[in-house]
């Protein structure tokens, strides 16, 4: 039997829809005001566009506001985790605070993705590691969750490492994954509002 603490999902949906509508509204000028700066400071595309994988194993398109310079097709390809050679100034700042993410409450109003959720990953990776993805694949993908700020600063803990991709798939995404299901299988609306309260914490005091 469903615990009156956890989520219908009708009520999730419910929900998610009626908090980015709220959200939308309220930093319309705010997201403006980025798309504008990040247009005059590095031109065109203000939007970072990136397949990810969804529900189900759904593929869909995540957007952010763009926190690098634009690739040639050398640099595209070697890319690799923890990989900030390509950031802005103007990009660090946004990837810092957050606010990058702001474009992705029009993935959540699409269905794509919750306010609260694992994050969703790249195809590479969940293909590369099915068994540790299967489970969080039958959840939306979310905004945020514990993973998502116990490991807050994992781009800077690669970036140290001699080897970003095998760091990260035999330390940190086992972790991640593991604490997004377990989350994500008992998670109501009285947890959800903690993660986001922890959420907005770990932005604003980002040193700790």
């Amino acid at each position: 039997m469903r615990s009156r603490w956890t989520w219908t999902p009708g009520a999730k949906r419910a929900t998610d829809v009626l908090v980015a509508c709220v959200a939308l509204v309220a930093l319309f000028a705010p997201i403006l005001a980025i798309a504008f700066i990040v247009w005059m400071s590095d031109g065109r595309p203000i939007l970072f566009r990136q397949r990810r994988v969804g529900k189900a194993g759904k593929l869909f398109t995540l957007l952010k506001f763009r926190t690098m310079r634009c690739a040639s097709a050398a640099e595209a390809a070697s890319f690799h985790a923890g990989n900030t050679s390509r950031i802005t100034t103007l990009g660090g700042f946004l990837r810092a605070s957050k606010l990058d993410e702001l474009p992705q409450l029009l993935n959540v109003l699409r269905g794509d993705m919750s306010i609260i959720g694992p994050r969703p990953e790249v195809p590479g990776w969940v293909d590369r590691c099915p068994s540790l993805f299967a489970p969080l694949l039958a959840f939306r993908p979310g905004l945020t969750d514990p993973s998502s700020i116990a490991f807050r600063h994992e781009e800077s803990l690669l970036a140290r490492t001699p080897d970003a991709d095998a760091a990260y798939e035999q330390l940190i995404l086992p972790r991640k994954c593991a604490l997004s299901a377990r989350y994500a299988r008992t998670a109501g609306p009285c947890s959800d509002a903690w993660v986001v309260a922890r959420t907005l914490y770990a932005i604003l005091c980002r040193h700790r």
